[in-house]
């Protein structure tokens, strides 16, 4: 803390403050009132300064009052009527509990601080000759590649070119090294656990996992939750409220019932520092940036204090199956098609990052494409498949109105499998059969949503059979099969006309406008671009156990904003009621208010657990 107090300048000038008063104690001990006079007014100076610009700075700029007005108010006050030990002793508590506060918010983002200084700067990248030449990771481009050494942290998000382990606790929180095979993508800010190895560069050094994560949660500092906005926007009023009830407060005293002038104007600079509500606006921000750190520490991004509060109030949770309830790590199983259009199927599905379209060239990826025509053009077909030239694949239901000579699709009404058709001059001409496999996550936590009262839907693009098979093995049983991508927006706004809380998952193109229309969204990190900017929250990996952790802080952070809000509520009215019968003096209103503020810090503090 010491550390932190010498490094800030606000810091430095608490330190040359509270030098002074004590000081001042020591004069006025000594029985040398001047010097002690003197040591306390520079006190003031040193302790008030921070507090006087804050209050300059809001009222200039953005027109508003705030409770730092309040604080400087009362010191002046306590000074012109002889009482300035009191005023220095009042701006000491109150400067110490805002620079408590603003290491409570320095100390919320300190993991991503953590993180941001750990990814290496620069990468070895390997040169046609064999060698290496060290280059900024901002110059690096897609394709090119680095070598990682044993050890080394990985400075930029690519695939590896053999078997390695890596230490993602960086991004998931999670120590145990993951095993990845020839192909797998890694990420920037993770360690290599294993042998050295090259990796294929696959984002620029402002596109990696890591490098969304830092400015997800920059942007999440400026979208506040709704009580910080509540707040934010009485702050203003409330001190106007106060400042016209001060100079009451004093009439009714020295008129009403009949105290001196100086009494009642001390009495009114208690009141002026007991109805500051300092508590009350530290009740939300600092437990709310600290929710956020910890998620972030832990591989879970969240778009602000707002996002958490929805995800609390949520009702009904909504999932994609295909990379969010399974693994997406489609195998195929089965296949009947010709061999030219085998290649055209695997050549089209080489413009696709679908699982299933992935599983497709791997399988297939020593077929011969050769002869193609690759200069036309491949169509993504949203929800819906590939389209080229005449040949078009897609899931069984895309193909409804299609001529099918071989009677495939009525093959295919008994099976589990999800089934890719494909079709050429509107007539099917064969299929190919993939298996997927339920993630042992999702079922735990599906399974802890219920428990907590929240319904959960699955809505996939696959085929009845397979969805029922799915939902039965996960307990679910609200489920919608054969669904596009309009079909999810009107299951999401359906419930909203009802008056639920909407949440959503997902991962892929099709999955964004539902995403966007829910009222908390959910990406998955491993996902399409386009969901991650949709969503409210995004999951690093693909774990929805880490999604119910965070459903679980954001109930504890809306039990600890409830508290503070209370507390710091009931604080001030019991010390506007003492000082109204003087019971308390402003040394111990001081106390007592400052006390408070510091006591809702340190509560908010405790979301970093």
């Amino acid at each position: 803390m010491l550390t932190y107090l010498l490094k800030e300048r606000s810091g430095r000038f608490v330190l040359l403050g509270t030098g002074c008063l004590l000081a001042g104690y020591l004069c006025q001990f000594l029985s040398l009132p001047l010097v002690s006079t003197l040591c306390f007014y520079i006190a003031i100076f040193f302790l008030g300064y921070q507090a006087t610009k804050n209050a300059i700075v809001d009222t200039w700029q953005n027109r508003q009052l705030n409770v730092d007005l309040l604080m400087i108010l009362a010191a002046l006050g306590a000074c012109t009527i002889g009482f300035e030990s009191e005023g220095a002793l009042l701006l000491f508590i109150f400067a110490v509990a805002e620079v408590l506060e603003q290491y409570a918010n320095d100390r919320s983002s300190s993991a991503i601080t953590a993180l941001m200084s750990q990814v290496p700067e620069t990468a070895q990248r390997l040169l046609p000759s064999g060698e290496t030449e060290e280059v900024l990771t901002g110059e690096l481009k897609v394709g090119d590649q680095i070598l990682i050494a044993k050890g080394a942290q990985i400075s930029i998000d690519g695939t590896v070119e053999s078997a390695v382990e890596v230490n993602e606790a960086a991004l998931t929180g999670e120590s145990v090294p993951v095993h990845k095979n020839i192909g797998e993508e890694v990420y920037a800010g993770t360690v290599n656990a294993g042998q050295s190895f090259v990796l294929k560069v696959s984002k620029t050094a402002d596109q990696t996992v890591f490098s969304n994560i830092i400015r997800m949660v920059e942007e999440a500092e400026n979208r506040p939750s709704k009580a910080s906005r509540f707040i934010d926007k009485i702050e203003n009023k409330y001190v106007w409220s106060v400042l016209i009830a001060v100079p009451l407060f004093i009439a009714l005293l020295h008129f009403g019932q009949g105290l001196s002038f100086q009494e009642a104007f001390y009495r009114g600079m208690v009141f002026l520092t007991v109805a500051s509500p300092c508590a009350l606006v530290a009740s939300a921000t600092p437990a709310t940036l600290a929710a956020i750190s910890k998620g972030a520490r832990n591989g879970i991004l969240v778009k602000g204090g707002a996002a958490l509060e929805a995800l609390n109030q949520m009702e009904h949770l909504l999932s994609d199956k295909t990379g969010t309830l399974t693994f997406g790590a489609f195998d195929v199983v089965d296949y009947e098609l010709a061999d030219e259009l085998l290649a055209e199927v695997v050549f089209m599905e080489q413009h696709s990052t679908h699982p299933i379209a992935q599983a497709i060239v791997t399988k297939f990826k020593t077929v011969d494409l050769s002869q193609l025509d690759r200069q036309e053009e491949v169509e993504e077909l949203t929800g819906s498949g590939l389209r080229k030239g005449s040949i078009q694949i897609g899931k069984p239901s895309d193909f409804s109105g299609f001529a099918d000579p071989k009677g495939i699709q009525g093959k295919l009404s008994q099976s589990d499998y999800t089934y890719v058709l494909v079709s050429k001059d509107q007539q099917i001409q064969g299929y190919l059969a993939l298996s997927d496999q339920i993630r042992p996550q999702a079922k735990e936590a599906v399974k802890n949503f219920q428990a907590a009262g929240v319904t959960v839907h699955m809505l996939t693009g696959d085929n009845e059979k397979v969805a029922q098979h799915v939902a039965s093995e996960l307990g679910i049983d609200q489920y919608q099969a054969a669904m596009m991508p309009e079909d999810k927006i009107h299951y999401v706004k359906t419930g909203q006309d009802k008056g639920y809380i909407m949440g959503m998952i997902g991962d892929g193109i099709n999955d964004a406008p539902a995403l966007a229309l829910a009222d908390i969204s959910v990406a998955m990190g491993s996902g399409s671009a386009v969901a991650m900017e949709s969503a409210d929250i995004v999951i690093v990996k693909n774990d929805l156990a880490k999604l119910y952790q965070e459903f679980e802080s954001s109930r504890k952070l809306k039990r600890i904003i409830r508290e503070n809000i209370i507390f710091a509520v009931g604080v001030i009215i019991g010390l506007v009621i003492a000082n109204f019968f003087g019971w308390i003096t402003l040394p111990y209103a001081v106390l007592f208010h400052e006390g408070s503020t510091i006591l809702v810090i340190l509560n908010g503090l405790r979301m970093l657990k």
